[in-house]
């Protein structure tokens, strides 16, 4: 039975990072991956010959990604190049209305002025400022703490952290602050936009999240050969580091001894003995034991939330018409409340669905004179493990957002060969448990952000890694998960009796 200081199930931007910075600290690491390829849900896909990122598609919070790096011995520079993109997003609507958010806030304000209005940019830039509080107070005492609770986030915050908060708010919901910021209902759905990127509604997220705002505003790269190319760089430090990589590998159980996780079971009946196990995956797939029974369902915080969203996706590689793309873009419906209604409330796909295009030839270089490779992503409910979203359904879904998108202006010719599409079922498929949810649990209720497991399980020796856990979704949360796992691994005292580890200012530990 061979044996792994740390088996790393599932390769995952999370699993990545553990692994990484487990191997740089000069442990044993496995990483299992039930994929030919690493990434999970930072996938690429070939369409007709071109490789498509077809997962997340924003690089923000690079500070996450240089202290990882560092930490790895290492520097982002180094070892991938990014560029700045000046236009962070473009917004339109059926009018002919559109509105470009600017990496530099000058231009982003007089854009908003020009858009809608002096008095409306005036309240932007008080909307960017209050933003810009929220993130600066929330930094810390949450997103970098490896397992905040109310009562110690609000020891950290202090009085004027607490205020900051009180100030605004915490009860309110994202959209009906949204509705004190602005009177130009457009405005209130751009910004509404980015509970999504948590995959929950505006008007049932939190108001803190207005701080993506500043996520954002803090700056947005595109990455040469596409986000998959992190995940690859990843995997190839932790290579070089000696990390051992096991491609198409599906563990079938997490074993345990005396109540402690102990290893994995692989589908072909192998056993890997561990002294650790970081689990890369969605905390359902334990919760509903599919990783076994026991102790296992138990071993993540409270019970089943609210799925996040899924989505349906169109990767495609075809020649665009009529429409001036940036690399990053929403085309947004008239009725903005139905889609999340229909999602949550009616459990069906949105009748009228707001379209996100990510033209990944755009944004740095010419404007491509042949085809070009999109990602197109409608909003979804995860209901992929049933059989209540109908082929003739997503079919119907398809018709309405392409549609949508002429109507805006923009000409994308679907053929069957230019075109990879991607349902719930198929999402469900590659992230078991999850009915397709893209990003966990949904964020519903100011609350719930506590709600989510931390890196350390409630079994000795399994440790959580991934969008599903704290603190939250997203490429650069759900890394600084992997970062928080490793830090958890390491301060584990079966491991580091022989390593007498000390804290470095990076926040891993160091023999």
């Amino acid at each position: 039975m061979p044996e792994s200081g740390v088996v790393v199930v599932g390769a995952g931007v999370a699993g990545l990072v553990s692994a990484l910075l487990l191997a740089q600290q000069g442990l044993r690491v496995t990483v299992l991956e039930s994929a030919d390829h690493p990434g999970g849900k930072m996938r690429q896909l070939q369409v007709d010959g071109a490789a498509i990122d077809s997962g997340p598609t924003v690089f923000t919070m690079r500070w996450v990604f240089d202290r990882i790096f560092d930490a790895a011995g290492t520097s982002l520079a180094r070892e991938l190049n990014t560029s700045p993109l000046s236009v962070l997003a473009r917004h339109a609507w059926a009018d002919g209305s559109r509105l470009d958010l600017h990496a530099d806030p000058l231009q982003s304000i007089q854009a908003v002025a020009e858009f809608a209005g002096p008095d409306e940019a005036q309240r932007f830039e008080r909307f960017c400022q209050q933003a810009r509080l929220v993130h600066d107070t929330l930094e810390g005492p949450f997103i970098r703490s490896p397992s905040p609770t109310l009562l110690q986030m609000a020891s950290a915050l202090g009085p004027s952290g607490l205020r900051v908060l009180l100030g605004m708010g915490v009860m309110p919901s994202l959209w009906r602050s949204l509705g004190q910021h602005f009177r130009d209902p457009r405005l209130q759905q751009l910004f509404g936009r980015y509970a999504t990127y948590c995959g929950s509604s505006p008007w049932q997220a939190p108001a803190t999240l207005m701080l993506i705002a500043q996520v954002e505003m803090d700056g947005v790269w595109s990455v040469d050969g596409g986000m998959h190319a992190l995940a690859q760089c990843l995997a190839r430090l932790g290579a070089q580091r000696g990390v051992q990589f096991r491609y198409g590998e599906s563990v079938q159980r997490i074993t345990l001894s005396q109540d402690r996780a102990s290893g994995v079971q692989l589908a072909s009946g192998e056993t890997i003995a561990a002294q650790a196990v970081v689990f890369n995956g969605d905390v359902a797939a334990l919760r509903t034991g599919l990783l076994g029974a026991g102790p296992l369902p138990q071993a993540v915080k409270g019970r089943a939330a609210e799925r996040s969203l899924s989505a349906i996706t169109w990767s495609i590689n075809a020649p665009t018409h009529g429409f001036p793309l940036e690399r990053h873009n929403v085309f947004f419906q008239d009725d903005y409340a139905s889609e999340f209604t229909d999602i949550f409330d009616r459990a069906r796909l949105p009748h009228k669905p707001t379209v996100y295009v990510c033209a990944q030839d755009r944004g740095l270089a010419d404007t491509p004179t042949g085809p070009e490779r999109l990602l197109c992503l409608v909003n979804a409910p995860a209901l992929g493990d049933s059989d209540h979203i109908t082929p003739e359904a997503i079919d119907q879904c398809e018709q309405a957002s392409f549609q949508w998108l002429q109507r805006c202006g923009l000409q994308v010719s679907l053929q069957s060969h230019n075109h990879v599409r991607t349902t719930p079922a198929q999402f469900h498929q590659l992230f078991p448990a999850t009915g397709g949810a893209l990003y966990g649990q949904a964020t519903h209720g100011w609350m719930s952000a506590f709600a989510r497991s931390n890196s350390a399980s409630r079994i000795p020796g399994l440790f959580l890694a991934g969008g599903s856990v704290h603190p939250g979704p997203g490429v650069p949360m759900a890394a600084l998960s992997g970062q928080l796992a490793a830090e958890a691994v390491m301060a584990h005292r079966a491991l580091t009796k022989r390593y007498h580890p000390v804290l470095t200012s990076g926040g891993m530990s160091t023999p």
